[in-house]
C-alpha cells in the first residue's frame, strides 16, 4: 500500500488536494471534530486538565478556542491529548483500507507528531499567501489569535517543503491540482 501524506500551510487547500486524489482519505480535522462530539473519555481528560472552559459534553469548540488562547501551554497540552487518539483512529483506518492501493493521510501535524513513516510519499501544497489569506477570511468562525498559535507549533514551511517528494501547486482551481495530482499517480501508478 502507498501512503501519501498531504504537508502544507494553514488554509493551502490540504484537504482539496486530498480528496482529490481519489483514494481513501485520513482527515485529521474531521476526527477532531468526532473526537470532541462523541468521545467521553477525551471529554474527561480535558475537562480534569481546562475545568474553567470545558463546561459540558459534547465539547464545543469555542471552548477548547477560550482554553487555547488563554494561556500560551495550553495548545501543546491539548494537541498531546488529541494525537494520541488521533494515531489510533489513523491506524484503525490503515487497518481498514489495507487492501487498497493507496491512502492519503490528511493530518496537519503528520511531522511534528512525527506520524508519518518511513516509506511514506510526502507531497507539499504550495500556494499563495494572497489566495491563503482569501480563503482563511472566507471561513466561518476564523480567529487570527488561533491561527497564529497553530502556527507557532508548525515546522517551518520550508523546511517541510525540502522534505517533500512532490508539490502540488495550488491556485485553488480543480484543473491545476488534477494536473499535479496525475503527474505523481503517473509516478505509482
Amino acid at each position: 500500500m502507498i501512503r501519501i501524506g498531504i504537508l502544507g500551510d494553514i488554509g493551502s487547500g490540504k484537504s482539496f488536494v486530498a480528496k482529490t486524489f481519489g483514494y481513501p482519505v485520513f482527515n485529521a480535522d474531521d476526527e477532531v471534530s468526532k473526537i470532541y462530539r462523541t468521545d467521553r473519555k477525551i471529554y474527561i481528560k480535558l475537562k480534569k486538565l481546562f475545568p474553567k472552559y470545558i463546561l459540558s459534553f459534547p465539547i464545543k469548540k469555542q471552548e477548547i478556542v477560550r482554553a487555547i488562547l488563554s494561556d500560551n501551554s495550553n495548545l501543546k497540552k491539548i494537541v498531546k491529548i488529541i494525537h494520541a487518539e488521533i494515531r489510533i483512529k489513523m491506524n484503525l483506518f490503515i487497518k481498514k483500507n489495507k487492501n487498497k492501493k493507496m491512502i492519503i493521510l490528511d493530518i496537519p501535524l503528520l511531522l511534528e507528531n512525527k506520524i508519518n513513516q518511513r516509506g511514506d510519499i510526502l507531497v507539499f501544497v504550495n500556494s499563495k499567501k494572497m489566495e491563503i489569506a482569501k480563503t482563511l477570511r472566507k471561513r466561518k468562525n476564523f480567529n487570527k489569535k488561533l491561527f497564529k498559535k497553530f502556527k507557532d507549533i508548525q515546522l517551518p514551511l520550508a523546511y517541510k517543503k525540502n522534505k517533500s517528494d512532490f508539490i502540488i501547486h495550488n491556485d485553488f482551481t480543480k484543473k491545476t491540482v488534477k494536473r499535479g495530482i496525475k503527474f505523481i499517480l503517473n509516478r505509482f501508478i
